[in-house]
């Protein structure tokens, strides 16, 4: 493993163990938040965030096959997912850092380095093709509840521009990547050569349409996932609420997330999701511990698992040096 990529995993482990700490007091209160839910909803709702990593690495797994014409064991796929997002949430650089690891990782499972960045760049355009179906959907929801301001259509509209702009930057970068960068962009090693690599993204599996289909319906299902979630963290606390308004609520708070410039949307996220759910009927008590509820399980649940993919990733270099040592000490 090359030297910037183990300070970039270095950081990434670094900032998420400071993360912890830095919120042991919200820990405790999410503790006390679990306690008060009804077990079987909360454990409907870990299952649904389970569902999230299997959907994509069923969609990675779709670009490897049609890539490399082999077919990609599921488990260490959803091994990277859990990685990435730990390297996402610990170290957000608009995911430059989870960008990165799973090309990486892609690689060591298997892949070709071509292929693994067509994994990255499809990844991101069915993304945001999701996404903007997602938000299509919110914004017709919004007119059937009466609740579709000119703030909340203007909150929606723009990030619809920011969907269809964001993809079109990506299929950009890999057509500049095979250019000379300037030297600025240069300095900045990862940045520079994840541009570089994206020119070998096959062109013809970049323009997969029915290919880039699939893996839209897989990121469609994550999407679809955590709103169940946050509509069994609701139920488990009690309140009989439809699953058009946990939609409203999540679409709004992660587009408002997307839009603003607050790492992970802290504090964006909970109150767009808290006042919409009470806009929609929903008391502000309820309205906020469901959406704590939400947080937890989206950004804490997942540092485990995502720590220790984090320490295999490490691993091998770490036993690799100690037996160079070794050899060089004999």
């Amino acid at each position: 493993m090359q030297g910037w990529r183990r300070w970039v995993i270095g950081a990434i482990v670094v900032a998420a163990l400071l993360g912890i700490v830095l919120h042991m007091g919200e820990l405790e209160n999410y503790l006390t938040l679990l306690r008060q839910s009804q077990p079987s909803w909360l454990l409907a709702a870990v299952l649904l965030q389970l569902s999230t990593y299997v959907s994509l690495a069923l969609g990675w797994r779709e670009v490897l096959r049609a890539g490399d014409g082999r077919q990609f064991a599921l488990k260490p796929l959803i091994r990277i997912a859990f990685s990435k997002l730990f390297a996402d949430q610990a170290l957000p650089t608009a995911g430059m850092g989870g960008n990165v690891l799973l090309v990486d990782q892609l690689t060591a499972a298997g892949a070709t380095r071509g292929t693994a960045m067509a994994v990255l760049l499809i990844s991101i355009r069915a993304y945001y093709a999701a996404y903007l179906l997602l938000a299509l959907a919110c914004l017709f929801l919004l007119w059937l509840h009466g609740q579709a301001t000119a703030l909340m259509a203007g909150v929606v509209t723009t990030f619809i521009l920011v969907a269809l702009a964001i993809p079109a930057l990506a299929l950009w970068l890999r057509r500049r990547g095979s250019k000379p960068l300037p030297p600025a962009i240069e300095r900045i090693h990862p940045i520079a050569q994840l541009l570089q690599t994206m020119a070998e993204a096959p062109a013809s599996l970049v323009a997969d349409r029915a290919l880039l289909l699939r893996v839209t319906a897989f990121n469609a299902l994550v999407f679809a996932a955590d709103i169940a979630t946050l509509f069994a963290c609701l139920r488990g606390l009690g309140q009989d609420v439809g699953i058009s308004t946990a939609f409203i609520a999540f679409t709004l708070a992660s587009i408002v997330v997307t839009l603003g410039p607050i790492p992970l949307g802290l504090g964006t996220f909970e109150a767009t999701s808290t006042s919409t759910l009470h806009l929609l009927g929903v008391p502000i008590e309820a309205a906020l511990s469901a959406t704590l509820l939400l947080r937890f399980l989206t950004l804490w649940f997942p540092l485990v698992p995502g720590f220790i993919q984090m320490h295999r990733i490490t691993r091998p270099h770490r036993v690799k040096r100690a037996g160079g040592d070794k050899a060089g000490g004999a």
